[in-house]
């Protein structure tokens, strides 16, 4: 096990929430990979902690859905299945509708030019390469319009779902072509916040929504035909 994590012991929580944390974040920063086996003496190790608290995490990790047990070989990080891409992004869908629409009637002063400047921000990481940086400066960007829809109900929804948007926007944002319209897409909504228009405004979110799932789901369907296939004969552009 090679990935590089670590743990903040001065964060106030349980230990085995810490590790829970820990752990959840790398396999969603993509730090522990799919197929990649958890082995409690080894991460226990690692993170300095007993086997109880590492075991307890992999427990909760395996009710989110993000390590799957196998017989005879223990816990390992489970990939995106095709069915949690849908269901994830079918609920995101309406519900950042919902928020593009109540930001559009509920915006305030100021409220256009912050996100113009995360809109900004967001072109900015992309010049980095860097795609954690490209995945926070989205996120932060749909997290102002949270703010802007002014229902607090509707952004702790929003906000619960956060760490299953973040794995799905991390493979969005692996496709080049796919950051070039995230840029297009994001200056459309702001701009439509700006002007009132909220038919406007969940039109381009909808579409915004639907192009990360055509792109992930097209990902995740080559990734599967590539597992298929002799090693030998696999599809060396999928393997960069």
């Amino acid at each position: 096990m090679t990935s590089d994590f670590t743990m903040n012991m001065n964060e106030y929580l349980p230990l085995r929430d810490l590790v829970f944390n820990v752990l959840r974040m790398a396999i969603l920063k993509g730090e522990l990979q799919p197929g990649e086996r958890l082995m409690e003496i080894q991460l226990a190790e690692k993170l300095g902690v007993s086997r109880t608290p590492i075991r307890e995490a992999i427990r909760k990790l395996e009710l989110e859905g993000l390590v799957l047990m196998i017989p005879r070989r223990g816990a390992e990080v489970a990939a995106i299945s095709e069915k949690r891409l849908k269901d994830v992004l079918e609920v995101r869908k309406n519900l950042e509708g919902l928020a593009v629409r109540l930001a559009c009637a509920r915006a305030k002063e100021g409220t256009a030019k912050t996100l113009e400047e995360a809109e900004q921000a967001f072109r900015e990481s992309i010049k980095s390469e860097d795609l954690i940086a490209m995945a926070e400066a989205d996120e932060k960007f749909h997290f102002l319009i949270y703010d802007a829809a002014d229902n607090e109900k509707l952004q702790q929804i929003l906000t619960n779902l956060k760490e299953n948007m973040y794995q799905f926007r991390l493979e969005y944002l692996k496709n080049k072509e796919a950051r070039e319209r995230l840029i297009e897409e994001h200056k459309a909504i702001v701009e439509a916040i700006k002007t009132n228009d909220p038919d406007a405004a969940v039109k381009v979110m909808d579409k915004h929504i639907d192009n990360q799932e055509k792109v992930v789901m097209a990902k995740l369907r080559e990734n599967e035909a590539n597992a298929k296939k002799p090693s030998g004969k696999r599809d060396k552009a999928s393997e960069k």
